[in-house]
């Protein structure tokens, strides 16, 4: 537990450092997305492979969904960088779905208490709730930073935020439950696999960018 508590830390400062990377350099960023991509697709594949097992066209018809899904998504994040503004929302938008992550990680840990779903046993109440409470606050402090303006609505789409990655953390927490998995792989120490951490993510951001958008 002890060991993958540091692993945990450890790989969660490396991605940071990535993200860093990611947002000073385009080309960076175009990269690592190529790269998250192909293994996130792989991973899904896997899940799917395990789900529907002897249906053959029922597997590469979710694939093909997916593998369009995340093209379209990822080749929307690398066209927005290139317009600054376009830019700094996309990853405000990003941190505030790892703040959720994370909040929900430091409540879930620290105060446990009645489970949210069966569907994914770790996940309780009190984490999803902490998931709100820092996304709203991340959202809010950077909002504030750098247009130096607060107004009560974006408290709300920091809930609306958090609340679609829980929902995409869900949503493959409840694949990898019928396919008898833990971890969509191994390649990131103390988190799994590469669609483990971004789970969340890759339905947080549109949705969060397009909610961000209506709002402004």
């Amino acid at each position: 537990m002890q060991n993958n508590l540091k692993n945990r830390i450890y790989t969660s400062f490396g991605l940071i450092f990535l993200l860093i990377l990611m947002f000073l350099n385009t080309y960076v960023l175009g990269y690592f997305l190529m790269i998250i991509g192909i293994f996130s697709i792989i991973e899904f594949s896997n899940i799917i492979s395990r789900l529907r097992k002897n249906k053959i066209y029922q597997s590469l018809f979710f694939n093909l969904l997916f593998l369009i899904y995340i093209f379209l998504i990822f080749s929307s994040f690398l066209v927005l960088s290139f317009f600054s503004h376009l830019k700094i929302l996309l990853f405000i938008i990003l941190i505030t779905c790892v703040s959720s992550d994370i909040g929900g990680y430091i409540f879930g840990k620290l105060f446990k208490g009645p489970k949210l779903t069966r569907i994914s046993p770790k996940k309780t109440i009190s984490g999803s709730l902490g998931s709100m409470i820092f996304s709203m606050i991340f959202l809010s402090l950077l909002i504030y930073y750098f247009t130096k303006n607060f107004e009560i609505y974006i408290l709300f789409a920091g809930i609306s935020i958090s609340i679609i990655c829980q929902l995409g953390d869900l949503f493959i927490s409840f694949l990898k439950r019928k396919s008898k998995i833990k971890d969509t792989g191994k390649i990131l120490p103390g988190h799994g696999g590469i669609l483990d951490r971004i789970d969340g993510i890759i339905f947080g951001v549109p949705l969060g960018f397009i909610i961000m958008i209506l709002i402004y």
